[in-house]
Formats: C-alpha cells, structure tokens, sequence
C-alpha cells in the first residue's frame, strides 16, 4: 500500500482542491481498522506484484477469436457438392451424368445433405431426367423426401429451358422456322398427362405474337370453343393461327373429333379473315400436320 499512498500524495499536491473524502483511497492511519476496499474487482496488471494499479472489468482485453475461413482457408479436403461444381465449371456440362444433373439443381432447395440418392430415385420413377423436369408439380412432391421447394426447383428448370426456346421463335416468321417450332412444342407438349390444347398467335408477316393454353382437358379429350379462340385473336389483334394439342396416349393420330374441332375454328376465323395455318397433334416422339394430311 505504500505506493498506492505516495500516488494519492502526488495528486494531492498536484491538484489541493481535493477534498480529505476524495482522498480516502489513502493507506490507513496507524491503529485505525478501516481497510481500503477496492471500487472494481480484477486481474492485477502481471509484472507489477501485489501493489499493481488494476484494470476495472470494461478495459479488460477480450481473448481473440479465431478468424474465418476467409483469411485462413480451410486445408480440409473438398466437398462433395463443391467437386461437382468444379467439375461443372471446369469440364462442361457434357460431364455430368443426368442423375448428377438433377443432384445439383437439388442444391437449391437442400442446402445440406446428400441430394444424390434422390436424384437417381427420381429419374428411375420418371424414367429419364427429361421426364423429371416435364412432370407435374403434385407428381414430384409425391416421391419420397420430395419438398415443394424441391419440385419448384425442377419447374423452374423447365420454365427456363423453355422461355428461351419460346424467345427464339419470336425473331424471325414462323412459318419459315418450323424445325425449332417442333423442337419447342415438344418440349413443351410430348410428355403432358393430361391433353392440353393451345393456340399460336400470328401477326401479319407470320411472326409469334403469342402462344397460350386455351383448354385443359382429362387423359383423352379437351373442350375447345372457337368463339373463343376467335374472341382471343382479335384481341391480340392477329391475322394467322396455329392449333395446337397433344395426345397423352403417345399417338398423334387425329380423331374425328379433332378433325371435326378444326374445321369449326377454321370456319369462324375465316369469317374475321384469320387463316388458321395448321393444327398440330404431339404423341411421344412423334406428330401430325393437319396440312400436310391434307385434312386441313
């Protein structure tokens, strides 16, 4: 305590307005029992033994922590999500199998764990990765660990694929690019389980101004309106359609009714002077022009 006691001595000369109170952090007065209680509790400074000046709890130096992978990168060996992911952007796309494919467009709804066993699950319930994208959302959330993020992340797979598609289509007459048509609608149509039937919109020089879904029908039938059609085309203000449906069973072969559906729609636009090119039927893999079957 002698220190402590020349310290409190020099800053009674230094500044006399102290008060005797504000100075009783002195040593005490021979004889006297009162002790001197420290305001603050802590570690002494080290170096300094027994009569070291002391640090109140804020001061205190807080132990470092330890710094994140981004200053001391991880030595550990790759993950397996980040090896396919080199491999992706290294080698191509072309080196992924279809199950590792869809392993890593899981990702994005689990972002731990192994996605590959679910992958292979579900292109052996589809049958093939393209099956997986075309399947409809209550289909894929009935297979097992199947999320309805995970099957948004599918669909919008598709939806991407088939956007760009659709966006080719539009730079140029379609009637002058029928292979990449084909290509997109049986993108879009071959592998539907339900029969949908849709209509192109044409402008004046052939070009697409629109493609839309005016019916969705059962396993072997929709309703088609021709007022409706016809109602949709003068909205849009188009001068040319192509119809447009698929056959779930595989088989593109034209019922009578389709054939009788057509020639009503193809009646009703001629009276507003829109042509109707073709109607198109998608199977598996397969098709039929109404124009070139003479049926048109």
């Amino acid at each position: 305590m002698e220190i402590l006691a020349q310290v409190v001595r020099a800053n009674q000369l230094s500044n006399p307005e102290l008060s005797e109170n504000q100075t009783s952090l002195a040593a005490p007065k021979p004889g006297s029992m009162r002790e001197v209680t420290p305001r603050f509790r802590a570690e002494r400074l080290p170096g300094l033994g027994e009569a070291s000046m002391e640090l109140p709890p804020t001061k205190r130096r807080r132990a470092a922590r330890p710094m994140g992978d981004k200053h001391f990168p991880s030595t550990a060996p790759p993950s397996h999500r980040q090896q396919m992911q080199e491999k992706l952007l290294g080698r191509g796309p072309e080196a992924l199998a279809d199950y590792e494919m869809l392993e890593m467009l899981l990702f994005a709804a689990f972002r731990d764990g192994d996605t590959k066993p679910m992958a292979e699950a579900l292109i052996k319930r589809f049958g093939s990765f393209n099956s997986v994208l075309a399947a409809p959302p209550y289909a894929l959330m009935a297979a097992p660990d199947i999320s309805p993020p995970a099957a948004a992340a599918v669909k919008i797979v598709q939806a991407a694929a088939l956007r760009m598609m659709q966006a080719d289509l539009f730079e140029q007459p379609l009637l002058n690019n029928w292979e990449r048509l084909m290509g997109y609608l049986t993108a879009a149509l071959s592998r539907e389980k339900i029969e949908q039937f849709r209509v192109l919109f044409l402008d004046s020089k052939n070009r697409l101004i629109a493609d839309e879904a005016q019916a969705r029908g059962t396993v072997n039938h929709t309703p088609v309106y021709p007022r409706e059609v016809v109602k949709r085309a003068l909205e849009l203000h188009a001068t040319a359609l192509i119809l447009v449906h698929n056959h779930p069973s595989g088989d593109p072969t034209p019922s009578r009714a389709d054939i009788e559906m057509t020639a009503a729609v193809k009646d009703a636009a001629a009276v507003l002077e829109i042509v109707v090119h073709d109607h198109l039927i998608l199977g598996n893999g397969k098709w039929t022009s109404f124009r070139r079957d003479g049926l048109l």
